[in-house]
């Protein structure tokens, strides 16, 4: 039996076809970067995010994206980048105290708004300063500022801290939907 090449270009097309879908899991299987401290994922990274790093013994931070992903190192653009010679990732890291900060801010505000709303609205008298609501609305406000305003933005790879590439089959592994709008 003889094929055209027409023919023999649409037999080699559905052999890749029924190839890729008996083997789903290795064919979108993607690794990613993991900074874990001792259990505990601290940062997430996937083909093309971006990462700021420093390496030991240098002061240049260097910025790139992560275009593939080994078990010893990471390509950042066009360098191999072994994780034992990183010093230093840099991102955005908010935390528990961040959202306490935001909370305390927010209830400062409100709280004071809502007695001077009380005061001209319920009461119907002119806007006054109650001592005790002022008191309480300043605290709140001067505490939760700067627990708000203070965030980490770089992590130093210590004893307790270190990268990891892993696959899908792996513990720390983690599926997150991205967003429509990124």
């Amino acid at each position: 039996m003889r094929f055209s090449g027409a023919r023999y270009a649409l037999v080699i097309i559905n052999l890749v076809c029924v190839s890729l879908c008996l083997s789903p899991g290795d064919a979108f299987a993607q690794k990613q970067l993991v900074l874990l401290k001792k259990q505990k994922i601290i940062l997430q990274l996937e083909y093309g995010d971006d990462i700021a790093y420093k390496l030991k013994g240098s002061d240049d931070i260097v910025r790139s994206y992560v275009n593939n992903i080994y078990d010893t190192a990471v390509v950042a653009h066009k360098t191999i980048v072994p994780f034992h010679k990183i010093d230093r990732l840099y991102f955005k890291n908010g935390s528990f105290m961040n959202v306490v900060g935001t909370l305390l801010v927010v209830g400062g505000v409100g709280y004071f708004a809502i007695d001077q709303l009380n005061e001209i609205v319920v009461q119907g008298e002119k806007a006054s300063l109650n001592d005790n609501v002022t008191t309480a609305s300043i605290a709140m406000v001067a505490a939760g500022l700067p627990m708000m305003l203070i965030k980490k933005k770089s992590q130093r790879m210590k004893r307790g801290y270190r990268l990891l590439a892993v696959d899908r089959d792996s513990p720390f592994y983690r599926q997150e939907l991205k967003k429509i709008s990124e």
